[in-house]
């Protein structure tokens, strides 16, 4: 049974491969995600837009939704998630698991599908994108 291994948080990603209980960790793939590393003034190109009120003649700045960090953060999390469900697709794993920073595991949640969370089998809440696969290995092999 095949495993992937996705280790993530909001700026990097590596993605491994687990073919066997006693056999070490393959890098599949490595990712980068150089947006969400930027200042958000480096990331918005202009001063938000200006409203009037609902009464006078003054005028506001509109606050923006979300933060540019954030926003980038949810693109790479998408662009993830669709690495993943074409791996699915395309029957290159059974099963997932998924190591992922606090708020960016959340990120990764929300944007999978049932099947996708369907294929994950474990998940772990720690930043591992820094660390020798195996250490990794020994991580995944406990939730499994």
């Amino acid at each position: 049974m095949k495993t992937w291994v996705m280790v993530a948080n909001a700026t990097r990603a590596r993605l491994f491969e687990l073919t066997g209980r006693h056999v070490p960790l393959t890098e599949l793939q490595a990712l980068v995600w150089p947006e969400a590393r930027l200042k958000g003034h480096e990331i918005e190109s202009d001063r938000p837009g200006r409203a009037f009120n609902s009464r006078g003649n003054q005028r506001h700045a509109m606050e923006p939704g979300l933060q540019p960090k954030e926003e980038e953060a949810m693109h790479f999390a998408s662009h993830l998630v669709q690495l993943l469900q074409a791996g699915l697709d395309a029957h290159r794993f059974d099963q997932l698991c998924v190591v992922a920073s606090p708020h960016f595991l959340g990120l990764l949640r929300a944007e999978m599908g049932t099947t996708l969370q369907r294929a994950v089998t474990g998940e772990l809440v720690k930043d591992l994108t820094m660390e020798r696969p195996e250490r990794v290995a020994e991580e995944v092999r406990a939730l499994l």
